[in-house]
């Protein structure tokens, strides 16, 4: 791209922009923006969840891409290798998992394993509803055992023939969808930078400063909020691992993995990870109900860490947004898309809030608006200079 020319003034530009705060207007319109694009979001998940996984991809190979880069080899070469390599064992490592859990010794099917953990978990509530109902003699008059005994029973019957064919049908059409995110992770890494040049080509002169630094803002925090969700996946992944392993829990890293990506989703990620961490020690442990208590008071611990000092040190110091603003826009997402805007609204926010701020400060300034009108009366002149008689 050719070097653009630019009047002086730089420091000034930079030390007004580095004063103006974001008033009230700018700020409507950023929560008014991240909530239309919500609502649009419901509509587009079939895209945005590729765009989401090829993105993740994208900030954990950008990584070895800008080493390549570094030791000499072009764009094109660097993203091939980087992606056919990680790829490559993403594939073998799925394989080597399949392997893994179809070994000739293993006699039980995926059918009856789901059924034997399902047979765990309600025994586990049906003890559980036993004691509180010993505790506390009126949940005996409200016969509370038999009510929930009745519930699970009309929910268990008959499960596969009326939900299992949904299930299948809507996996198989989410799978070409899924598929896209490889390819769109690897044409971030090899044409992003292109992207970013043709963006930037339609910037008028006086603002192109500014625009550099806010596709510059907006990948970096797009950026730190991804690392920063891998670094929190990663640090829950082993404080709770480490806890259902000092509690006896069977497989507590892998345990541990599922629930920390199940997180990503606040509110009911959680509560599906938690549920699924206590089915399985109930199922490991019929005859001992403490170890099911004890999952449950290890999964808690564990997200009173995340919550207080995991998520702070990591998506906190990404995103620089007020806690109370956080809460609300979790809630307004949920509210509006659901599931995916609980899931993305946050990220959605930060970015939103990335352009909003800066296009603001953009429109706002003085001497950015002195120096486009200046720009094109320059240009106004230069055209008209051999018309004149």
């Amino acid at each position: 791209m050719a070097r653009r020319q630019r009047p002086g003034g730089g420091a000034v530009i930079h030390g007004a922009l580095r004063d103006e705060r974001s008033g009230p207007f700018v700020w409507t319109g950023i929560i008014g923006v991240t909530c239309l694009l919500l609502v649009l979001l419901e509509h587009m998940l079939w895209l945005v969840l590729p765009f989401i996984l090829g993105t993740v991809m994208y900030y954990i190979l950008l990584g070895p891409m800008q080493r390549l880069l570094r030791a000499g080899f072009t764009r094109n070469v660097s993203a091939t290798l980087v992606c056919i390599v990680f790829y490559g064992a993403t594939v073998l490592l799925v394989m080597a998992a399949m392997t893994w859990t179809s070994t000739p010794g293993d006699t039980d099917s995926w059918h009856e394993t789901g059924a034997l953990y399902l047979d765990g978990g309600v025994a586990f509530v049906r003890n559980t509803m036993t004691l509180l109902e010993a505790k506390f003699p009126i949940l005996a008059e409200m016969h509370l055992t038999s009510i929930v005994n009745k519930r699970f029973k009309a929910y268990t019957d008959n499960f596969a023939q009326r939900h299992l064919t949904t299930i299948l049908l809507g996996a198989a059409g989410w799978l070409p969808s899924l598929l896209l995110a490889p390819f769109l992770a690897f044409f971030f890494l090899r044409d992003g930078l292109r992207f970013k040049k043709f963006l930037a080509r339609a910037v008028p002169n006086a603002y192109f400063e500014r625009t550099l630094f806010l596709l510059h803002q907006v990948d970096q925090t797009a950026r730190r909020y991804f690392e920063g969700l891998l670094k929190l996946t990663v640090l829950d992944t082993i404080v709770l691992g480490f806890g259902l392993w000092v509690i006896g829990v069977s497989s507590p890293l892998l345990l541990g993995f599922i629930s920390a990506l199940l997180a990503w989703v606040p509110f009911v990620g959680s509560v599906v990870g938690c549920m699924m961490v206590v089915v399985v020690a109930a199922t490991d442990a019929p005859n001992n109900p403490l170890i099911a208590y004890g999952a449950i008071v290890v999964f808690i611990l564990a997200r009173l860490l995340d919550d207080f000092v995991f998520m702070p040190l990591t998506l906190g110091r990404s995103l620089h947004i007020h806690p109370l603003v956080t809460v609300l826009m979790i809630f307004i997402g949920g509210a509006l898309s659901g599931v995916a805007g609980l899931m993305l609204v946050l990220p959605l926010l930060g970015v939103v809030m990335v352009v909003g701020e800066t296009m603001g400060r953009l429109m706002t300034n003085p001497r950015l608006r002195a120096r486009h009108r200046y720009a094109r009366r320059l240009r106004d002149k230069q055209a008209s200079a051999d018309l004149s008689v």
